[in-house]
């Protein structure tokens, strides 16, 4: 989407406000400024300015890369500690408070007394569903689940979940908004705890730390195993296209008659491991020995260049197919 097209759609959405400053909130500022929005941060937390400001120092190698402006990232930054007063005049606010529902209640009614009624309501929560928040709202239609996957600025996807009582309209401008950010939105048509992504990442992890605790390989080791194999080729195609391809010109049909069966049956020698101490001890070994020699700072820059550089290649060669095809 050219930068004139961007602003066109995000026309509606001017003003921002991101509650929470933690690393998913600082992410989405971040990206938020990037594209011209004017934010407003607020965090009750003593030191928020420093510490966002911090953070949007360590990303904005991503956001030039990205091909994102990032001169006078943030002059258009504001801080409030008072919620009521930072969503004053908020054209969207994405919520990014603890995981506790409670809180995120008490968060939302106050949100709502003094959003103006045009707001988008946002919460990044990664698996507590809109209907529980929405419980503390007066309008619970206006309020959805925008949750990305970290680091928002950097990763496309974002998960929109619609609680029972959200509004169509609601759903559809929160599309529009995540779009507008050159984000890859996507509506799940039911609720469910953990939303989709997150679900997928922790029954694939789950077996990880299965095989790490029965001495089948080292963290480092699984690792390597999975960026040189279903990490790449899920990159490209997800698990059912993946199979599908696996089925030859039966496609998955042809691939779940044949070894379906099989599969499933190996589904019940999955590990089912628990975070015990002789567990986490191991676990926790492994990494210091695996990653401990570098900060987590410098493995993140790192992470985040291969991402891009991944994303380039990704977009090209899907480019050169379009262009086959025409």
């Amino acid at each position: 989407m050219e930068r004139t097209e961007v602003h066109d759609a995000l026309s509606d959405f001017r003003r921002a406000t991101v509650v929470g400053a933690g690393v998913i909130g600082i992410s989405w500022t971040g990206l938020f400024l990037a594209r011209g929005l004017t934010v407003t941060v607020t965090d009750p937390r003593p030191d928020v300015e420093d510490a966002v400001r911090a953070g949007l120092d360590e990303l904005r190698p991503a956001l030039d890369a990205l091909g994102l402006p990032t001169e006078g990232l943030t002059d258009h930054l504001r801080f409030e500690a008072d919620l009521a007063t930072a969503v004053a005049d908020a054209d969207v606010v994405q919520e990014n408070g603890p995981e506790r529902v409670e809180v995120k209640r008490e968060l939302w009614a106050t949100i709502e007394r003094a959003a103006p009624d045009h707001a988008l309501f946002a919460t990044s929560t990664s698996g507590i569903p809109a209907s529980e928040i929405a419980t503390a709202l007066r309008r619970p239609e206006r309020l959805v689940v925008g949750h990305p996957f970290n680091p928002p600025h950097l990763v496309p996807l974002v998960e929109i979940v619609p609680g029972e009582r959200t509004a169509e309209e609601t759903v559809e401008r929160a599309r529009a908004f995540y779009t507008a950010l050159g984000k890859k939105p996507q509506v799940l048509r039911k609720e469910i705890p953990g939303f989709v992504a997150n679900r997928l990442q922790s029954a694939l992890f789950r077996e990880c730390v299965h095989l790490v605790a029965e001495g089948v390989v080292t963290e480092a080791e699984l690792d390597e195993i999975v960026t040189s194999s279903i990490g790449l080729r899920w990159a490209v195609a997800g698990p059912f296209r993946t199979f599908h391809l696996g089925g030859g010109p039966g496609g998955l049909p042809h691939f779940l008659s044949h070894l379906g069966s099989r599969m499933e049956h190996g589904w019940r020698g999955l590990g089912t491991p628990s975070f015990d101490e002789p567990t986490l001890a191991r676990l926790t070994e492994q990494a210091r020995e695996a990653f401990g020699a570098r900060g987590v700072a410098e493995l993140a820059a790192e992470r985040d260049r291969a991402q891009i550089a991944l994303m380039r290649a990704l977009a090209e060669a899907r480019a050169n197919e379009a262009r086959a095809d025409a």
